[in-house]
Order: structure tokens, then C-alpha cells, then sequence
């Protein structure tokens, strides 16, 4: 029986999990989620091809698991920005510009790459609950905002955005971007209340 490396069993399955979801973020990051295939994670995390499939039914079930774990870590890092917050425009702000700044970072790149990849049908539900607990604080503000339609709100929020974005990696500077999608984004939001 192979040594573990950890004091429990359970502790070092979850350590080599994570060892091998490091490696495949790592490829993701590096080369595109096209690079990640059981053999190319396994090499990297150092270990032999036959023990990913323990932890991960195949490579399209280990994308899932990174696509999942980035939502986990984008949401965190949104609630970490909103805080305490309670005035809906204020969160507003503080929502689109976080994600903005997570553009700026370069790290949505991870997930861009990774939505290229087809993901498991059984895994889909569980990523598009990620992508709602993410979008909650948003929608949650808009809400007390009064939009009549929070749906259409949050469309078009999403679009200025994805236009900021787009300018963000075409290389055009991120902070001015950012306060100016997000000043047009408040200001239709606004509107959009002032209307309803």
C-alpha cells in the first residue's frame, strides 16, 4: 500500500485532488483548456494516469470541478468587495467593478478558456447553480432598486460589461474602463428605477 502523505486517508485523497486540480489550472492558465487531457495532468501533477481517474470520472468531469471552483472563487471575491454594503447603487458599483477588476487581473481568462470545453450533462446543473450564486447580490440589489424588470437590467448590465471587457484586453487602461462602464452602467440603472 502507497504511503500517504497526510495524517488521514481522507486528508491526502483531498490533497491529491487538489494536486491535480492545480495542475490542470496551471495548463488552463498556460497553454488553454485544450491542453487538459488525462495524460497532460497527470505528468504535470507528477503522478501516474491511472490515479485521475479516482478523482475524476475524466478530464471534461476535472474542467467542470476548475469550472466550478472559479465561479466559488469569483463569487467570494464579489461578496468580499460588496461586503456590508445595503445600498443597492452601491452594490451595484461595487459588483461591476470587481468583476471588471477580475477582468483587469487577467484571471477570467481561466474561465473563458474553460468554457470551451464541453462539460459533463450531469455536471451542467451544479455549474449553472455556481453562475447564480454568483449573479444573486446583483440581481438582489437591482431588485431593491425597483427596475421594473430585473432581467432585461441585468442583460444589460452584463453587456456594458462584456464591451468593457473586450476594451480591457484589447489592451486600453482598465481603471478608466472600468469607471466608465460602471458610471454608465449607474446611470441607466437609475433610469431604468426612475421609469418604473
Amino acid at each position: 500500500m502507497p504511503k500517504i502523505q497526510a495524517p488521514t486517508v481522507a486528508q491526502h485523497r483531498e490533497l491529491r485532488r487538489q494536486q491535480l486540480m492545480d495542475a490542470a489550472m496551471e495548463l488552463a492558465l498556460s497553454s488553454g483548456a485544450d491542453s487538459i487531457s488525462v495524460a497532460s495532468v497527470a505528468a504535470k501533477a507528477g503522478l501516474a494516469r491511472s490515479s485521475i481517474y479516482e478523482y475524476f470520472a475524466s478530464s471534461a468531469d476535472l474542467v467542470a470541478d476548475l469550472v466550478i471552483e472559479e465561479l466559488d472563487y469569483f463569487t467570494h471575491r464579489l461578496a468580499d468587495a460588496i461586503g456590508d454594503q445595503t445600498d443597492p447603487i452601491l452594490r451595484i458599483e461595487l459588483w461591476m467593478t470587481e468583476s471588471l477588476h477580475y477582468v483587469a487581473d487577467g484571471r477570467h481568462m481561466l474561465i473563458k478558456s474553460l468554457n470551451t470545453i464541453s462539460t459533463p450533462l450531469d455536471r451542467r446543473e451544479e455549474i449553472a447553480l455556481g453562475h447564480r450564486r454568483m449573479m444573486a447580490p446583483l440581481l438582489d440589489a437591482l431588485n431593491k432598486v425597483g427596475v421594473s424588470n430585473v432581467q432585461i437590467a441585468a442583460s444589460l448590465l452584463s453587456s456594458i460589461a462584456d464591451a468593457a471587457t473586450i476594451r480591457i484586453e484589447s489592451g486600453n487602461d482598465a481603471e478608466l474602463e472600468t469607471r466608465s462602464a460602471v458610471t454608465f452602467a449607474l446611470a441607466g440603472i437609475r433610469a431604468l428605477a426612475s421609469n418604473a
